[in-house]
């Protein structure tokens, strides 16, 4: 039975990938992993280094965590090309812990023959906690007939496929979070006096500026009075 093959005429804006949980860590796939990518850091395999630094065990690497949302990417892109691939490292994950790689179609966008998908990738542990984020990009054919087309060493066939984006709504969740953000640094601002100090010496400056400004309106008013009585 032949494979799987995605396609992007098949494939819209806000789609979720299938999910993939992944068996607990432990400590023997820590070495396994340890020997199979040459990271041998004492505080993913040593128990007794890694509390000697502070921490409470031993815990998986961030880079075995982002092959395993790569898993989720190859396992759903069949017959599409990986373009990008990234990542930020957000919580560490311990042995015991459950992690669950979620993934969701994002934007979608195709010009010359060339067809593009972009993923939004996360990956949570077994209480729901986000402990990874990223994205990355899949080049795709256009369908079946795009593809037998160009395998043949036929041109692609075009269709212009204008830009599909989640990111519109992406600034009202920004803006609601800068919002509560610059709400939230009120209280240090009202916690340090120093910052309002340094305020009232400039409203102070300011009034003594004002204050000049009206006496010599006071004086070229006064002028012409007192020469018009000498004459």
């Amino acid at each position: 039975m032949p494979a799987r093959k995605l396609y992007f005429e098949s494939i819209r804006v806000g789609d979720e990938l299938p999910a993939l949980a992944k068996a607990p860590v432990d400590r023997v796939q820590l070495s396994r992993y340890a020997g199979a990518s040459g990271d041998y850091n004492p505080v993913h395999v040593d128990e007794l280094y890694a509390k000697s630094v502070g921490m409470p065990s031993v815990y998986a690497p961030g880079m075995l965590v982002m092959g395993m949302l790569g898993q989720l990417i190859s396992d759903w892109a069949r017959g599409g090309q990986l373009r990008r691939y990234n990542v930020r490292f957000i919580k560490m994950v311990w042995p015991g812990d459950t992690v669950v790689c979620k993934g969701r179609v994002s934007d979608r966008h195709g010009s010359g023959g060339r067809y593009f998908v972009e993923i939004d990738l996360w990956a949570e542990n077994q209480k729901g906690e986000l402990v990874m984020k990223g994205g990355s990009q899949i080049q795709l054919f256009y369908s079946l007939e795009d593809e037998n087309r160009q395998r043949s060493g036929q041109s692609p066939i075009v269709v212009e496929v204008p830009r599909e984006s989640l990111v519109v709504q992406a600034p009202q969740a920004s803006t609601s979070e800068a919002a509560s953000s610059s709400s939230a640094p009120t209280a240090p601002e009202e916690e340090g006096d120093e910052d309002e100090d340094s305020d009232e010496p400039r409203t102070g400056a300011s009034s003594k500026k004002t204050a000049p400004r009206e006496k010599p309106a006071a004086k070229t008013a006064s002028l012409p009075a007192a020469k018009k009585a000498k004459k």
